[in-house]
């Protein structure tokens, strides 16, 4: 059976120096320590790993039931009144002290397989468990990928802003000049200076998404927000991500190998059918064996002296064993009962399991749909951006001779940012996309 679902697997090329989670104080992460942080810290995956715990020890528990069990224990204390005198083995109206020793073991031979099925059912809920645990780290793993793209993305928009912002900053100091000197008129240094301003506030607002961002993969990893938190940019470079050749269909068998919701949801199929069997179990009759030893010490004189502790002791000891049959004929309807809902059960697992495998094609299918889409706006981006690109440096120059209004440059500067933005956008989506199709693939997700 392949491994390879199992997370965290993901490989960045760069390294940072960071300070532990536990200390708050994180303030450059590469990709594998962001995913690191939140395993650590998730409380699903906590929770996921204490049930596995729990489902350990259930193991345990029903595993015992095969080996016999044994208790020892006394008892002391007084009778007043008339009694019969275990010694005289008269009635008597003395005070009568003793003291008893019991042991006590027993044994189940047959309960119509309910332990050996109860030890199945468990070490079945185990495996279970287990695949869940790998579930909750596979969604931790692709949340922390798509939150730390989106913080690079963020900053990659901030970036573009600024730029955007520097190139109308250089353009409004030229212009001042030239009103100065009389040789352009007000308006259009008004018109800059408006420009200049909505500038500044794309710049403000792509640091609050920044920040955002950020909080968001704070978030995740369960650690207190540091406005110092920053990620280390890998090289995206949207080339070295190629498309799968595989269809829908191709994907998703292979998806259903190795994905552990699906590896889950069909042990717990099995695990409804030893529960079917328990119940079944429970029309059949029951055989045991028990065994037990007694002994006892009681303060009266006999013939005109009490014997002594040990004495008694080893003289009153015995013995007894027994072999216990139970048939069950009537029990309230009770098994009857545990059968139905037990089937009942296994049909919830089945239901359980058919969705699984139809949330499972349809993530898929969304997921290629999307990455095929995504691949094909980056493309389509690509070729805005270098048309516009061009676009705006001949208004620049036009603009610098003259030759067109402010409004026109202001036109083709906003497209050429702009194009930059989405292309920005569509190459993010694209990336992430790619990496949705090669974990259901059961490829190494590196950046």
């Amino acid at each position: 059976m392949k491994y390879i679902y199992i997370l965290p697997f993901l490989l960045t090329v760069f390294f940072s120096t960071t300070i532990k989670a536990q200390e708050f104080n994180i303030q450059a992460l590469d990709l594998q320590t962001a995913i690191d942080v939140a395993m650590e810290n998730n409380l699903n995956l906590q929770r996921s790993q204490v049930n596995l715990a729990t489902q350990e020890a259930n193991l345990i528990g029903n595993q015992g039931q095969r080996i016999p069990t044994f208790t020892t224990g006394g008892s002391t204390g007084y009778r007043w009144g008339r009694s019969i005198n275990p010694v005289t083995n008269l009635f008597e109206n003395n005070r009568i002290g003793n003291i008893n020793l019991v042991a006590n073991s027993n044994l189940t031979l047959f309960a119509g397989q309910q332990i050996t099925n109860s030890i199945k059912q468990n070490q079945t809920d185990i495996e279970v468990a287990k695949y869940n645990v790998l579930a909750t780290e596979n969604n931790i793993t692709l949340n922390v990928i798509n939150l730390f793209i989106n913080v690079v993305f963020a900053k990659e928009q901030l970036n573009i802003a600024q730029n955007q912002l520097a190139t109308t900053k250089e353009q409004l100091a030229v212009t001042t000049k030239l009103v100065e000197a009389g040789s352009l008129p007000l308006a259009n240094k008004l018109d800059i200076q408006a420009q200049n301003a909505t500038n500044e506030l794309e710049v403000i607002n792509a640091a609050n998404n920044l920040r955002i961002a950020k909080l968001n993969l704070a978030q995740s990893m369960q650690i207190p927000f540091d406005s110092r938190l920053d990620v280390i940019t890998p090289d995206l470079d949207p080339e070295n991500y190629g498309l799968t050749q595989k269809e829908v269909d191709e994907i998703f068998e292979i998806a259903l190998e190795m994905m552990p919701e699906i590896k889950a949801a069909q042990l717990g199929i099995e695990s409804a059918e030893y529960g079917v069997k328990i119940a079944r179990g429970g029309f059949m009759p029951t055989l045991g064996v028990g065994a037990s030893a007694f002994s006892n010490y009681i303060d009266q004189f006999f013939m005109g002296e009490r014997p002594d502790f040990r004495t008694q002791v080893r003289n009153n000891f015995s013995n007894s064993a027994n072999i216990q049959l139970n048939i069950p004929i009537l029990s309230n309807f009770r098994n009857r009962a545990n059968i139905q809902r037990a089937r009942l059960q296994k049909r919830l697992s089945e239901i359980q399991e058919e969705e699984t495998r139809n949330q499972l094609r349809q993530d898929i299918e969304s997921a290629y749909t999307n990455a095929y889409a995504s691949r094909q706006s980056y493309e389509a981006s690509q070729i805005r951006v270098s048309s516009l690109e061009e676009a705006f440096r001949i208004a620049q120059q036009r603009f610098d001779a003259g030759a067109i209004n402010f409004a026109d440059y202001q036109l083709a500067q906003n497209n050429y940012f702009n194009s930059q933005a989405d292309l920005v956008t569509a190459k993010y989506t694209y990336i992430f996309r790619v990496k949705v199709l090669d974990f259901y693939l059961g490829n190494p997700l590196k950046l």
